[in-house]
């Protein structure tokens, strides 16, 4: 059994494929009905799916791309039939997305193990997700052997605190907090000198989620970083950015926005499962050269899972008798 197998059981298959059947259902009913009565794929055709595409939320740029790949594929390869189309579409667009060297290598939600926590910190609009990943990142590394710690350094919602407090206990691992409106970079420093005390494999840091002032909010994330290295000097290890997939268009703002506010490094795209949009994971992972990290397919804590291209692909434009 090959890396790729050991690493994607068939429950998470499952899980994948349950999770973005309103996304395969829409783009594989509109591919079937633009080529009725075609047995071949010509400029008519292409039109049809760059329209496909682009209203699945894939993206202009990467579209065209896609579009630009298939177009090379048909003028060396004969075109038979839509289940051939489709295994043309998971090999050209797994390709693309290989080309970006962008799919997480990570197993079983491990990290490396350097003496010192490991620091997550997750930055995110209000309302995407993100305190909901954080407890499911925190139940899921902690499943894999981990202790975990998380830190409330979005001190401007009461909610907030709240329903990291929630999910904290849901997961079964402790939350560091301070008064509503203390200092987020105290509530972090806080949080990283206690898992240093306690010998904690992993920190998780919620942050505020803003977007209406980019330099407030790049000076807080600056300072919150900052704090961090006093205690831990190469803190934080990743800067999560979580999306709501279910937003299309506005996830590709949101994470222009981010990008260029502060040191992202990795993604996180939730609520997959609910929307016919999931073609936005194809085009952010694309456009940004950002890894996407994990993806949200449901409420479940184990709905969370870690992005493999090959397997996403496949889940969406896998043949027709599979579906």
């Amino acid at each position: 059994m090959g890396l790729f197998n050991r690493l994607f059981s068939r429950e998470k298959k499952e899980t994948l494929d349950k999770g973005l059947e309103k996304t395969k259902t829409g783009v594989l009913d509109k591919i079937t009905r633009a080529l009725a009565g075609k047995n071949t794929i010509d400029d008519d055709f292409l039109d049809n799916l760059e329209e496909i595409f682009i209203t699945s939320d894939v993206g202009v740029e990467t579209t065209l791309k896609i579009i630009d790949r298939l177009q090379k594929r048909v003028s060396k390869d004969k075109y038979m039939n839509s289940s051939e189309l489709n295994k043309w579409l998971c090999e050209e667009i797994t390709a693309l997305l290989a080309e970006n060297e962008n799919e997480s290598e990570l197993e079983d939600f491990t990290v490396p193990k350097t003496g010192l926590p490991h620091v997550i910190m997750v930055v995110g609009v209000n309302g995407v997700g993100k305190t909901t990943t954080i407890g499911k990142l925190a139940a899921q590394f902690k499943n894999a052997g981990n202790s975990v710690i998380l830190g409330a350094a979005d001190t401007f919602r009461a909610a907030a605190v709240e329903q990291l407090d929630v999910w904290g206990e849901r997961a079964g691992v402790p939350v560091i907090k301070q008064k509503l409106g203390a200092d987020p970079a105290s509530v972090a420093f806080d949080t990283l000198q206690s898992a240093v005390a306690n010998n904690i494999d992993i920190v998780i840091i919620d942050t505020a989620g803003r977007l209406h002032n980019k330099k407030g909010l790049m000076d807080e994330l600056t300072k919150i970083r900052r704090v961090m290295q006093k205690v831990v000097p190469d803190a934080p290890h990743e800067v999560l950015l979580v999306l709501d997939g279910s937003t299309g268009q506005n996830a590709f703002e949101q994470a222009r926005q981010f990008v260029a506010a502060t040191q992202v490094n990795e993604l996180a795209i939730t609520k997959l499962d609910g929307t016919a949009k999931g073609g936005v994971v194809i085009g952010i992972s694309d456009q940004f050269k950002i890894p996407v990290k994990y993806i949200g397919l449901g409420e479940g804590i184990n709905d969370l899972q870690v992005f493999h291209k090959k397997e996403f692909v496949d889940s969406l434009f896998g043949s027709e008798n599979q579906r």
